[in-house]
């Protein structure tokens, strides 16, 4: 009756572990800090996934008024888990767990039943409720990731702020302050239905005498892409305002996120097939309704397609995975 599986969804900036019984329903949360390996280091990251799991099965334990809960399956998505090394780093992380003598758990782990991820499957699993369907992530950084019922994958995007991220928060926020320094420099003039420019939006935004003290902010210590990224919004709302260069770079951004789903879908789906297009991160909140303009586009472009909010978590759709690992479909 104890029997259960784990599912664990680590980021940059958190990590957070569900257990599930055998007919999905979560018994325990947990969360901890930041896990992706690449940023944080292997020794930091082994810790917050460690830390999160001990919180779950704690909470699982207390609830089935039993002193430890037996794991059958576990799934961790992780991000930046993407080749061989990687799967080399986390398979040592689920070593240390075994031996782990402060988690309030009984392994009971076949090797089939550890499945390691990227946090791109887990959150398509987690938002459509299946291991089928296209997900969309646009939050500080971007991808575009499907599955078939086959198995077959494909990616869009995904390549970091330096090389890609077209549509992410950060391409909105540098589209952003690149046009604010180009209205200063006077090499492109910066209309404003409102009256207020981009330019004008920074400098009171962050309470400069000169926006040419910007550069006193953006290449600050300690200032990389999340902190970069928080300033979307500033582009967001001077577009949902009808600021035109702020709207043109939502237009851009919409058509390159509904460019990337259009090739996923096409590469895994036929072309009479349906497919559920699940959107997850910051950027769909915004006030400039990227969201609805995205979702016109995708369904223009592929017909099939439908555009849907996330039904879970992608911790849930980590312990989803564990639980299809055993055979099991709740």
């Amino acid at each position: 009756m104890n029997s259960c599986v784990i599912g664990i969804d680590g980021g940059a900036t958190k990590t957070l572990c569900v257990v599930l019984n055998h007919q999905g329903q979560i018994l325990g949360r947990g969360e901890a800090d930041a896990s992706n390996y690449h940023t944080v280091g292997i020794k930091t990251a082994f810790a917050s996934i460690e830390s999160a799991i001990r919180l779950a099965t704690q909470e699982a334990s207390a609830k089935l008024s039993m002193e430890s809960v037996t794991v059958e399956a576990m799934c961790l998505g992780l991000a930046g888990v993407a080749r061989p090394r990687d799967l080399e780093v986390v398979r040592g992380f689920v070593l240390q767990l075994l031996s782990s003598q402060t988690i309030p758990v009984t392994w009971a782990l076949l090797p089939s039943n550890v499945v390691i991820c990227d946090d791109a499957l887990i959150a398509l699993v987690g938002g459509v409720g299946k291991p089928v369907g296209v997900v969309a992530i646009a939050g500080t950084g971007s991808i575009v990731f499907g599955r078939n019922a086959q198995g077959n994958t494909k990616r869009v995007g995904g390549w970091g702020h330096i090389l890609g991220d077209v549509g992410s928060a950060y391409h909105i926020a540098v589209s952003g302050l690149r046009a604010a320094m180009k209205a200063y420099d006077g090499c492109e003039t910066v209309t404003s239905l409102t009256a207020a420019s981009l330019q004008e939006r920074f400098t009171t935004h962050f309470n400069l005498s000169n926006f040419n003290y910007i550069t006193d902010i953006i290449y600050q210590p300690g200032w990389g892409v999340k902190e970069i990224a928080s300033l979307a919004p500033i582009v967001d709302q001077a577009a949902a305002e009808g600021d035109q260069v702020a709207i043109s770079i939502i237009e851009d951004t919409v058509n390159q996120l509904a460019k990337a789903t259009q090739v996923v879908i096409e590469s895994v789906f036929a072309p009479d097939s349906a497919c559920e297009v699940v959107t997850t991160g910051s950027v769909w909140h915004a006030l400039s309704s990227i969201r609805q303009q995205f979702e016109s586009s995708v369904v223009m472009l592929s017909p099939n397609a439908k555009v849907i909010w996330p039904r879970h978590q992608p911790a849930y759709g980590a312990g989803l995975l564990g639980l299809l690992s055993l055979g099991k479909r709740p």
